[in-house]
């Protein structure tokens, strides 16, 4: 492990149980050196009050032995602040998942400690023209609304009789699958649409203003088209790269920003956790050759000690 490397916060879940994002939280961050790791579970009934077993399970294969049963907001005060009873020690970096009081309770922690980003409920944005697999299309947006009755499921095309098959596919799909009461609020949700657009320039725009966690692109030339975008967490080209296999298997992150942060942040990796510093070094004849724009600045800016001292190591 680096020396001085940060201590991190990994979460894992909320109601349910996610083993892959404590995968895709542990991972960057070893590869980052972080000296010290504990992860956050909530306790589950079923389990005794414990952590679930498999959680613990991808702790140990990870080489997690520091694992808390708690979760929500008051896992992510605790953990901040530390909790002496517990022998817990504050944290240095907050990273991964959760509801809308996790993305609160991180919002008033940061600054306290570093943060990922304020996630919240998880979207997918589909970028389509008229050649794209409706059917597939309905299967990648149901796959993401069954996260959350608040999770955003769009489609974006130029193509009206693809919006239509869309429609259609999703309709029978949803009445299928397990999750169906959430995926249909979520799919009437305000935050959900099929959006229609005159061209290829204008669903790139739309894309970018929305800087979607997860976008998709289904297109003839999904290369020509990624060159138009701009804003957007994780990108998956073509019609054989679903959200799912980023979530799962293909290596990305899916620590993603939401809530169009895309715009300005990025997915969680080993760059989350490590801290550039700046380390100056001059010689005595480097520092004489730039002594007098030093001065300069310094007297412009009424600052004249500044320059002084500089000009103290040339004085006899």
């Amino acid at each position: 492990m680096a020396a001085g490397a940060p201590r991190g916060l990994l979460r894992a879940g909320g109601k349910a149980v996610y083993p892959s994002s404590v995968i895709m939280n542990v991972v960057p961050a070893q590869a980052a050196g972080v000296g010290s790791l504990a992860l956050v579970s909530p306790p589950q009934a079923a389990f005794g009050g414990s952590v679930h077993p498999t959680i613990l399970a991808v702790a140990a294969l990870l080489g997690i032995d520091e694992v808390y049963a708690m979760g929500g907001a008051g896992a992510i005060g605790a953990l901040a602040y530390g909790v002496a009873d517990l022998g817990l020690e504050p944290v240095d970096v907050i990273t991964g998942p959760g509801n809308v009081y996790v993305a609160a309770a991180k919002r008033l922690v940061r600054g306290v400690v570093g943060i990922d980003s304020e996630a919240g409920p998880t979207d997918i944005l589909v970028l389509a023209d008229a050649d794209a697999d409706a059917r597939l299309i309905a299967a990648d947006l149901v796959s993401q609304a069954e996260h959350d009755e608040l999770s955003a499921a769009v489609l974006v095309t130029d193509a009206p009789e693809l919006a239509v098959r869309v429609a259609t596919e999703l309709e029978s799909r949803v009445a299928r699958t397990k999750h169906a009461d959430r995926v249909r609020a979520a799919l009437g949700g305000r935050q959900s649409a099929l959006v229609l657009v005159d061209d290829a320039e204008a669903a790139a725009a739309f894309v970018d203003a929305f800087a979607p966690e997860h976008l998709e692109i289904h297109t003839t030339d999904p290369d020509a088209t990624l060159a138009r975008i701009h804003n957007a967490g994780a990108i998956f080209l073509g019609s054989q790269a679903p959200v799912s296999l980023g979530d799962y298997l293909a290596g990305s992150n899916h620590v993603l920003p939401t809530a169009g942060q895309a715009r300005f942040s990025a997915a969680l990796s080993a760059m989350t956790f490590l801290r550039p510093q700046q380390i100056v070094r001059y010689d005595r004849e480097a520092l004489r050759a730039v002594a007098d724009r030093i001065r300069a600045f310094s007297d412009a800016e009424d600052l004249p000690a500044h320059g002084d001292a500089v000009a103290a190591r040339f004085e006899a």
